[in-house]
């Protein structure tokens, strides 16, 4: 029967590395990279750890698959729980805007996990993770706004992403791929209330979608069968998921519209709905020469899903709920140029951070929550100690396609990262990043970091 999900279940099956066109697989290979370095930013975080040390013990250290942070191995299904955990700690993976949706943290940890197991090549392990991006971003586009205000769509689409790439790798046919579908679907999980209390849920999210998108995949593999309809069905996705679903945007462009390429990379090691205001202070003080003490109020006008997630962290307790705090990103980007791991991990609860976070609100503005999620428009009125009101805008914060890094600053990105976690010395990290920008020449994917087992 045709329809949105079986159509797009074709898609990822068929997919192969001679449809996607050359900018795409750069653009795959940039991504991979920045994964890899977000990954190695988990090492010793006790979210990362916890989950880690849950999967080595549930199954062989001396598997197939590489867990990155520990230097060692196991089952493809319990790597790629552990490594999707630790990309998604640091809050430096990369964001899909219309999706609202991080596809690296739950894509690449199934993939690399299943290509090592199979003894797969750099080009196979490139074509999963399209796959995986292209069928996870227009599922989380297909879910729509009214999804994002109660679920974490990493943790629901991530689901079919994961289970995408790894069925392309496992050779699944169109009607396989639509039953790891069904089965990736009825598994899909993850809600926000975790960030009220500051729990660890956020890391499990992920961890969860990247392994129960691989289980469901390798059970279609094996005859399992799934919900035909799991997206659109009566009892699907989007009956118990959202009220504002758009089947057609399951099937967007499939084929010719990349939406792996529309893919943002994240400057600030924060929640991405804080970037565009924090880019748009920057330009302010730098355009007038101001100092932190300068700053009297700063008002941010912002989309309403900055609102649903931010709104509730009004004073973080740990460093990773002050991610999430408009406020407090705002302030260490005001007093540090930007609001990176250190920053954040050393001066969220300085006084100085503390009382310029309380300086700053957050007001719905009609016209960037119309933008919003395909543009996330920074927009800051700044009124200062002097009585001076001034207003700053960005329309592409840093890491946008249209304002992207480039392959020097991926790299540099990813040497701050090891440093910061000591996942990894600078020597380690820059051989595994070259390494890894010639993914596509490799005729079988192996373990990322040297001394891993």
């Amino acid at each position: 029967m045709t329809s949105p999900t079986a159509e797009l279940a074709a898609f990822a099956a068929g997919l192969r590395f001679s449809d996607i066109p050359a900018a795409v697989i750069h653009k795959t290979e940039d991504l991979l990279v920045d994964w890899f370095a977000s990954t190695v930013a988990g090492c010793g975080a006790r979210p990362v750890e916890s989950i880690t040390r849950f999967a080595l013990a549930m199954g062989s250290q001396s598997g197939a698959s590489e867990v990155i942070i520990k230097r060692a191995s196991s089952s493809p299904y319990l790597a790629a729980m552990a490594n999707a955990a630790a990309s998604h700690m640091a809050e430096q993976d990369d964001v899909h805007n219309g999706s609202v949706f991080h596809p690296a943290t739950v894509v690449f940890p199934a993939a690399l996990a299943v290509a090592q197991a199979l003894g797969a090549s750099g080009q196979q392990l490139l074509t999963a993770a399209v796959a995986g991006y292209e069928v996870g971003i227009r599922v989380g586009e297909f879910l729509g706004r009214s999804h994002y205000k109660v679920f974490h769509t990493t943790g629901t689409a991530g689901t079919l992403a994961a289970a995408a790439a790894v069925g392309n790798l496992l050779g699944l046919d169109a009607q396989q791929m639509q039953h790891a579908f069904g089965s990736a679907g009825t598994q899909s999980a993850g809600l926000w209330e975790f960030l009220r209390t500051a729990a660890d849920s956020k890391q499990l999210h992920t961890a969860h979608a990247a392994g129960a998108g691989l289980m469901a995949a390798y059970l279609a593999s094996d005859g399992f069968t799934g919900a035909a309809q799991i997206f659109e069905g009566p009892q699907g996705m989007a009956a118990g998921m959202s009220s504002d679903a758009d089947p057609a945007k399951l099937t967007d462009g499939l084929g010719t519209r990349w939406a792996t390429a529309e893919t943002s990379f994240k400057y600030h090691a924060c929640c991405r709905h804080t970037h565009p205001a924090a880019d748009a202070l920057l330009q302010v003080m730098q355009a007038h020469q101001l100092q932190p003490a300068d700053l009297a109020r700063v008002v941010t006008h912002v989309h309403q899903g900055a609102i649903d997630v931010l709104g509730p962290v009004c004073q973080p307790t740990t460093v990773h709920q002050s991610k999430f705090s408009m406020g407090t990103t705002l302030a260490l980007a005001a007093r540090f140029g930007h609001a990176g791991l250190t920053e954040f991990d050393q001066h969220f609860l300085d006084q100085s951070t503390k009382a310029l976070r309380d300086r700053v609100e957050m007001i719905l503005d009609e016209e960037v929550d119309a933008a919003y999620p395909q543009r996330w428009i920074g927009k800051v009125s700044v009124t200062t100690t002097d009585g001076r009101v001034l207003q700053g805008r960005v329309d592409e914060p840093k890491g946008d396609p249209g304002n992207t890094l480039s392959r020097d600053e991926i790299a540099a990105k990813a040497l701050r990262l090891a440093a910061f976690s000591g996942g990894a010395t600078a020597s380690e990290m820059q051989t595994a990043v070259n390494a890894l920008w010639a993914v596509a020449d490799w005729a079988t994917v192996g373990n990322l970091l040297e001394g891993a087992v």
